[in-house]
């Protein structure tokens, strides 16, 4: 099965202190076991079929990687919200997309979360319950958004199957304009849903599907089985844990 890719690897243009960490100036640049978090992440993802992989990078360094890599080298806008608005412009839907720091990636969970993703959707996102996680990976420290059905966190990939998929990107754009209200957060939710949700009845499923009607999109999870599909790198205790793991692939 082949698809297009599309991999966010800008910054916000602070100094990132995973990279501090690193002692390299871009996180997507950051070494493990002999590679780029970057060259890791195109590879995993030309290994599960991807015929066509672009880079959404905020530096020359990482787009000039990228293109070294064999992928298109796209300049990241602002915000990760905006990079994919910008890419799935240029790209077109279908769209895979997932981050530079993913570094764990590898091609049988990308090519089991298209198998798995459901014809009728326009957007899916990639979840790993917490015990699948903490089976896989006990050590590892995630945020896990917790709901009637169980506690689940990320697993940064995304699959943008339709052109109605644009709307679920202006979502993520206006969500992430209003971090800092989060006010604005539950009244897109509304009232009744978030009182489902304090009393811990609101399923992931049923939030997703309430955010996608928002959108008038078909918004649908897809249930990881790979617990270290959820780790990524976002500080520096997680580099040493990915470090860790790639030394002892048994794991």
């Amino acid at each position: 099965m082949s698809f297009t890719a599309l991999v966010l690897a800008g910054s916000r243009g602070e100094a990132d202190r995973v990279a501090r960490y690193a002692g390299v100036p871009e996180k997507a640049l950051i070494e493990i076991g002999g590679a780029t978090m970057l060259a890791r992440v195109v590879q995993a993802l030309r290994d599960a079929g991807a015929d066509r992989i672009a880079v959404s990078g905020s530096t020359q360094a990482v787009r000039d990687h990228a293109a070294a890599l064999g992928a298109e080298a796209l300049i990241a806008e602002s915000g990760p919200s905006l990079s994919t608005m910008a890419a799935f412009e240029k790209l077109g839907a279908p769209l895979l997309v997932t981050t530079a720091d993913h570094a764990l990636l590898r091609p049988e969970w990308v090519r089991q979360f298209l198998a798995d993703a459901p014809d009728d959707a326009d957007v899916c996102a990639l979840l790993a319950r917490q015990e699948v996680i903490e089976a896989a990976v006990p050590e590892t420290q995630r945020t896990y958004l917790r709901f009637a059905d169980g506690a689940w966190s990320g697993c940064n990939m995304f699959y943008l199957a339709t052109p109605k998929a644009r709307a679920a990107i202006s979502l993520w754009q206006q969500i992430e304009a209003d971090r800092k209200r989060p006010w604005r957060l539950v009244r897109r939710l509304g009232a009744a849903t978030l009182l489902r949700y304090i009393a811990g009845r609101l399923s992931l499923a049923d939030a997703l599907g309430k955010l996608g009607k928002t959108a008038g999109i078909s918004a649908q999870i897809v249930p990881s089985d790979y617990g270290l599909a959820a780790v990524d790198v976002d500080k520096p205790a997680d580099l040493d844990l990915v470090r860790t793991l790639v030394a002892n692939p048994s794991r």
